[in-house]
């Protein structure tokens, strides 16, 4: 039985003091129960938090590891193989994990079984298939264009894309268990068991005397993320015995595609977004220049991973204020989850200025070039924690093809500035590229939310007042 905080602080502190502190100590209980809906999504967002914590002290002690035994040069082939694979795998899900996310919670209200079954099954199937045609077609490539690559490229990317399979399902699962709110179900294993794994193994390579190569750190991670993804795919399935029981399938993948292209289109913008920096880096540096950008990116994470958490929380409650109509609650919880992202982001950039260079330096001294690139990249990744998840808001409305045009714009914009900027200033013209983006990003999001929701999603916006939202065109 948990103990009440409310109950505490009457027993144990002035009387004075307990009824100052109750409306807060109030929603701390709420929150820990989930007695609300908003505590729910408030208690997720916590959770995916404190995941996303342990995951950047993981991923910082990995790829500190990582570099000092691989170099700069071969630790940036590895950077750039894997963060290529990723991408890939994400893009093949071809949005169907947050699809999950929208009808799950739907066909469960509705107690439409049959369709919940078929969602389950299509989502998993479609991911697996789709993926290994693009993993055959993308080593088929390579092969063929070898002469045309540079030839230490070219054995990590055939080797990296039997990966792909694996990291398109463990995707889709993440969206089937953020469904439900298992957020420990999504998250644990790609953010703290895969990197674990990963690194488990490739110390045991080290230690049995193989070489420290790129290829052998791809190896690795294949190994660690199908031993993640399929024990992730058996607790879900086990998990999901207790919510439906198997019976017949009603397959409407006519429909789920049309939702989920536009989001696919979002996401994917998104997601190249987010790591096209480190490609147009790769496109026209070295890897030793590749590896010391990533490092200052991968300190951003510590940073980032605040915006993930709180969409974690909220993807499935958005979803849920949508089908309910209460123009105003949703109002007010979209500049709730803004709040939640903006405050704690803000104070984790300071902390990350003030000790970015001796973190750098952990990854060897030549990393620390990378250290005045944080102050240009923290200004966008505090303009993007201003407006909350905002793409989620718009996923869930419907307005998934404004969300896309939006990222599509924002992209284009960062590959022109990379391709005028990188070859000038180098490092500096990448960070430059990328923090202008997400500003770019944050201001038309924001903006796109209010004209088509009516809700100002702003961290320092106040109440709105209610109208109809508009319809998509």
């Amino acid at each position: 039985m948990r103990i009440s905080a409310v109950r505490t602080a009457d027993r144990f502190l002035p009387e004075r003091l307990s009824r100052q502190l109750n409306p807060w100590l109030l929603r701390l209980d709420q929150m820990l129960d989930g007695s609300t809906e908003h505590a729910v999504a408030q208690r997720v967002s916590l959770i995916a938090f404190l995941v996303r914590i342990i995951s950047a002290a993981i991923a910082l002690v990995s790829q500190v590891i990582f570099a000092r035994w691989m170099g700069q040069f071969e630790y940036g082939i590895f950077v750039l193989v894997w963060v290529t694979v990723v991408i890939l795998g994400n893009l093949s899900c071809l949005g169907f994990q947050t699809t999950v996310i929208r009808f799950v919670p739907e066909y469960l209200e509705r107690q439409q079984l049959d369709h919940l079954r078929g969602i389950l099954f299509t989502s998993k199937a479609f991911a697996l298939g789709l993926t290994t045609c693009i993993a055959l077609i993308g080593a088929g490539g390579v092969y063929f264009f070898r002469e045309a690559i540079e030839s230490y490229y070219v054995v990590p990317f055939l080797i990296g894309f039997i990966c792909l399979p694996m990291i398109a399902l463990g995707d889709t699962l993440d969206g089937t268990a953020r469904s439900r709110s298992w957020v420990l179900v999504a998250l644990t294993p790609t953010y703290i068991i895969r990197p674990v794994l990963t690194l488990v193994v490739m110390s045991i390579a080290h230690a049995a005397g193989f070489a420290p190569t790129a290829t052998a750190a791809v190896t690795s991670a294949i190994i660690a993320t199908y031993t993640t993804t399929l024990f992730q795919l058996l607790v879900v399935n086990h998990r999901f015995q207790a919510v439906v029981v198997p019976g017949t399938k009603t397959i409407r993948f006519g429909e789920w595609f049309a939702v989920s292209l536009p989001i696919f289109l979002v996401e994917g913008f998104f997601f190249l977004l987010t790591n096209a920096d480190v490609l147009m880096v790769g496109r026209y540096m070295e890897p030793d220049k590749v590896a010391t950008y990533f490092a200052t990116v991968k300190l951003l994470a510590l940073v980032h991973f605040v915006y993930f958490s709180v969409k974690a929380g909220a993807a499935q409650r958005y979803s849920e204020l949508m089908h309910t109509h209460d123009h105003a609650q949703l109002s007010q919880f979209a500049r709730d989850t803004a709040r939640w992202t903006f405050w704690p982001s803000l104070m984790m950039a300071i902390v990350l200025l003030l000790l970015g260079k001796p973190l750098l330096y952990l990854f060897g001294a030549q990393f620390t070039d990378g250290y005045p690139l944080l102050f240009v990249l923290v200004v966008g990744v505090v303009a993007r924690a201003s407006v909350g998840p905002a793409e989620s808001l718009l996923n869930m409305a419907g307005k998934q093809k404004i969300c896309a045009m939006v990222y599509a714009v924002t992209l284009i914009v960062n590959i022109c500035l990379s391709i005028v900027l990188i070859p000038v200033y180098g490092l500096a013209g990448a960070a430059c590229a990328t923090a202008f983006s997400m500003v770019f990003e944050a201001v038309t999001l924001a903006l796109t939310v209010y004209n088509r929701l009516n809700i100002t999603m702003f961290v320092f916006a106040g109440r709105t007042n209610a109208r109809p939202v508009k319809e998509e065109i």
